[in-house]
């Protein structure tokens, strides 16, 4: 299957590793800055390929390498404009996380795909953990019971250094905050097993330690779903001095587990009414990963071929990735309005907080 990069920046190495681990024929890869594509090739020993045409237009590169799909990795700002572009010309695309920083964008590239049944995947990648899939077979196997309440917690660290890296980090038009950027594998995997139908939000969001920015460090948030449970949500970068945790909790009638590590990769806590044996090795559960993207993207790549080739949806659908975004997008107006925010949210874009913290 013909396989193409568009951006070739921080995270894009675990886009072409997870190409590569799947035996993709990688056929083109594209950046505006031409060295970060022979950096990135000569990382995964990719450098001397011929066959790897380079671009710094991805226009110029689908209409001449027309890949069977791409992946699209470059600032958040973009992501909307290349996907709609690659889904009118009907390229499946996984997308880099958020999907959009529009709900208008976010929406339009779920009815567009649909309209036009091109398949579009969310890089959610940590959906695929091992932990992750241990706790979303028990909620779909029912084995909580009623579910009473759960939470996020995201307390990373990310300092001067890494918003030096680019110039559109930590911006409202290109990036948002630490919601936006860091928490919203997090906030994604707490809607989805939460119910994912969300009634209210009402949060509160800080710039305490990032003036040079013009978004959030640190945001919290109290959520209703329409299922009865409460959930809530604390994001943050200020952690002293490197990431700390990514810790899930879900707590039911009959139920409790809490998936911990650097993000959600460990199981801390399995315990439930009705334990098998299988429970027992599910306790203490550790995932190896190299870093705090995890293992995923090789996963979430393999769905999606395997999405393409059976006509269905990937995993990780387009829908999922515009719930994460409106997660996000209500925290952020409740926190400028000072109300909470009734969901489903329509007409708010990251840029509607412009000045928000001064900037």
């Amino acid at each position: 299957m013909k396989y193409a990069l568009i951006g070739c920046g921080r995270i894009a190495t675990n886009h072409i590793k997870a190409a590569v681990n799947n035996k993709l024929d990688i056929v083109a890869v594209c950046d505006i800055v031409p060295e970060k594509m022979e950096e990135l090739l000569a990382k995964h020993e990719l450098a001397q390929d011929s066959s790897i045409a380079r671009f710094t237009d991805y226009k110029e590169m689908l209409a001449a390498v027309k890949p069977d799909f791409v992946s699209i990795a470059t600032e958040s700002g973009k992501h909307a404009e290349i996907a709609l572009y690659c889904i009118d010309n009907s390229i499946h695309v996984i997308i880099e996380k958020p999907m959009a920083m529009s709900m208008a964008d976010a929406d339009e590239i779920v009815r567009r795909s649909k309209e036009k049944n091109v398949k579009v995947a969310a890089s959610h990648q940590n959906r695929f953990n091992v932990a992750v899939q241990k706790m979303r077979q028990a909620v779909e196997g029912g084995r909580f019971g009623k579910l009473s309440h759960g939470s996020i917690h995201v307390r990373w660290n990310r300092n001067h250094g890494y918003y030096d890296q680019a110039k559109w980090r930590g911006t409202w038009a290109q990036d948002g905050g630490a919601l936006m950027n860091q928490c919203i594998h997090g906030i994604d995997l707490f809607r989805w097993m939460l119910g994912g139908e969300v009634d209210t939000i009402y949060a509160q969001t800080r710039q305490q330690f990032h003036d040079y920015l013009e978004c959030e460090d640190l945001g919290m948030a109290v959520v209703t779903f329409k299922n009865g449970a409460i959930g809530t949500i604390e994001g943050t970068t200020n952690v002293y001095p490197q990431n700390l945790e990514e810790t899930l909790y879900l707590f039911g009638e009959t139920g409790t587990v809490k998936l911990g590590g650097k993000s959600t990769n460990n199981i801390d806590v399995w315990d439930f009414a009705d334990e098998t044996e299988a429970d027992k090795a599910n306790k203490g559960l550790e995932e190896v990963t190299s870093n705090v993207y995890g293992n995923g993207h090789t996963s979430l790549f393999a769905d999606m071929v395997e999405a393409i080739q059976n006509n269905r949806a990937p995993y990780v659908d387009a829908e999922a990735g515009r719930n994460a975004v409106e997660m996000i997008l209500a925290i952020y107006k409740s926190a400028a309005t000072g109300q909470p925010v009734k969901l489903p949210l329509t007409d708010v874009a990251s840029t509607d907080f412009m000045g928000r913290f001064g900037k």
